[in-house]
This record gives C-alpha cells, sequence and structure tokens, in this order.
C-alpha cells in the first residue's frame, strides 16, 4: 500500500469516526492528513529514548547562544498569538461561558489563523527537550514534560480540523500568556549574567496551574450553557486538564514544597552540607536552584 492510499484510507476512518471536518482549514500545511503530524510525534519519542543514550559517552553541548535565540524566538511568538487571540475575541465580542464555530464571522477568521500557528508552535516546541538532551540534562526529561509535549500536536490536529475556533480560544489564550513568561525566563537565565535577577520561576509553575484550573471551569461553562459546540470537545478537554492538574501540581509539590522544607531543615541543623556547600562558593538553596526541573 502506497502512502497516498494509505493516507485517504486513514483520513476515511478519522472522518468517520469524528464527522465532517471544518473546511475552513483545507489545504493548510500538515492538516489534511494526520500521519505528518503523527511521524514527527513518534519521531520526537524515539529521539527522547535513543538521544540519552547516544550522548551517554560523550561531552555536553553548551548551546547557550541557541538556547538564547530559540527561547526569545517562542517568547516573541508566543506574545504574538496572545495579542491576537485576545484581539480576535474582542473583535468577535466571544462569550466567556460559551462560543460556538462559526458564529462571529471574521473573527473567527483571525482566531483560525493564530491557532493555527498554535498548533505549529507545539512542535516547535520539542526543541525543549532536544536542548535537554544535547546539554545531558536528563534528570530535566520527566514523564509529564514527555506526555505533555508529544500529546499536544495530535490534540491540536485534531482541534483545527474540527473546532478551530470558538471555545477553543481560551486554553490557548492563556497558554500563549504563560509561555511569554516561561520562554522569556528561560532565554534570560542562558545568559549568566542575568540569573540573579530572574525571580520568577516558581510563579510560572503557579500560573501554569492556574491556567489548567480556569480553562478547564471555562470549559465546563459550555457544559452547563451550552451553545453549540460539540460536547465531545468539552469532556474531552476537561479530562485532559484533570490530567495536567494531577501533574503539575505533583511536579510543584516536589519540586518547591518538599524541597523548601528539605533546605529549611538544613539550615536549622546547621548541617556539613549547608557548610560544604558555602565553603565550595555554591550555596545548597542555589546548587538546588539550579538542578529544578523544567516543565513546559
Amino acid at each position: 500500500m502506497d502512502m497516498e492510499m494509505f493516507n485517504h484510507r486513514l483520513n476515511t476512518y478519522i472522518d468517520s469516526w469524528m464527522g465532517p471536518r471544518d473546511q475552513r482549514v483545507r489545504g493548510w500545511l500538515l492538516l489534511d492528513d494526520y500521519p505528518p503530524t503523527f511521524a514527527l510525534t513518534v519521531a520526537y519519542l524515539l529521539i527522547v529514548w535513543m538521544g540519552p543514550k547516544y550522548m551517554k559517552n560523550r561531552q555536553p553541548f553548551s548551546c547557550r547562544g541557541l538556547l538564547v535565540v530559540y527561547n526569545l524566538g517562542l517568547t516573541l511568538l508566543s506574545l504574538y498569538m496572545f495579542c491576537e487571540l485576545v484581539n480576535g475575541m474582542w473583535q468577535g465580542n466571544y462569550n466567556f461561558f460559551c462560543q460556538d464555530t462559526h458564529s462571529a464571522g471574521e473573527a473567527d477568521t483571525k482566531i483560525i489563523n493564530v491557532l493555527w500557528w498554535y498548533y505549529f508552535s507545539k512542535l516547535i516546541e520539542f526543541m525543549d527537550t532536544f536542548f535537554f538532551i544535547l546539554r545531558k540534562n536528563n534528570h530535566q526529561i520527566t514523564f509529564l514534560h514527555v506526555y505533555h509535549h508529544a500529546s499536544m500536536p495530535s490534540i491540536w490536529w485534531f482541534v483545527m480540523n474540527w473546532v478551530p475556533c470558538g471555545h477553543s480560544y481560551f486554553g490557548a489564550s492563556l497558554n500563549s500568556f504563560i509561555h511569554v513568561l516561561m520562554y522569556s525566563y528561560y532565554g534570560l537565565s542562558a545568559i549568566p549574567a542575568l540569573r540573579p535577577y530572574l525571580w520568577w520561576k516558581k510563579y510560572i509553575t503557579q500560573g501554569q496551574l492556574i491556567q489548567f484550573v480556569m480553562t478547564m471551569l471555562q470549559t465546563s461553562c459550555a457544559v452547563v450553557w451550552p451553545c453549540g459546540f460539540p460536547r465531545g470537545w468539552l469532556y474531552f478537554q476537561i479530562s485532559y486538564m484533570v490530567t495536567l492538574i494531577a501533574l503539575f501540581s505533583n511536579f510543584y509539590i516536589q519540586t518547591y514544597q518538599k524541597q523548601g522544607a528539605f533546605r529549611r531543615k538544613e539550615h536549622q541543623n546547621g548541617s556539613a552540607a549547608a557548610m560544604n556547600g558555602h565553603s565550595n562558593g555554591v550555596s545548597p538553596t542555589e546548587d538546588l536552584t539550579r538542578r529544578k526541573l523544567r516543565v513546559d
């Protein structure tokens, strides 16, 4: 079976299961067929599995210049998406409680265009993990990190094909705003002279948790006060938010609360480990901060 025949059969199966697609995105890059998005996700997972093995006996790469350009580039893209989504929902007078996908004319078209960039950005963000592998920061490649990065492109491929505007706007808007804060932090933290002035990392995770809770509540509003937006998508969104809230909450507890309690205990005990940390010019708090996991 050639690839064209495979794509045709897969598209036929997906369409019979999901129903008719939104014709406003026909012909858009990567959206007509699912296999490219699926193949990129599989390639990502293979690199996550094989990359650390390849790097095991090799020196880590610094990537400092690339990290600055990459993170600040995603900061600008996230800021663009956030501003355009806010502008689109304001222009279309989008309803917070429920917004259908065919009710705001040109504003819907604006939202669809921005959400395609949002979908595409999830493929770009695979580079987050690749930089971890190249720098041998394998402790940061957690289940949460891989689960979130691997699932988003496929989720948003389906969103773009069936519900590319309307009530889909809210979670993407909040996530774009959080990513402005997150990628700006990581871009600036790649410059050693700026690290002492960067104070908002802990609040990024808090913001992410607030984002997931708000998205779940806003999605639930469309279940209680329906407006024609497909209920199946709403139930899926709520379920996915529950998984992220559980995983990010666990990350927050393990990274900040338990480690914070450990640091306080060490400080009270005047432990030898703390004394050694200071004698080497690095306090345990600073060393722990450098080793904190990144979650996006």
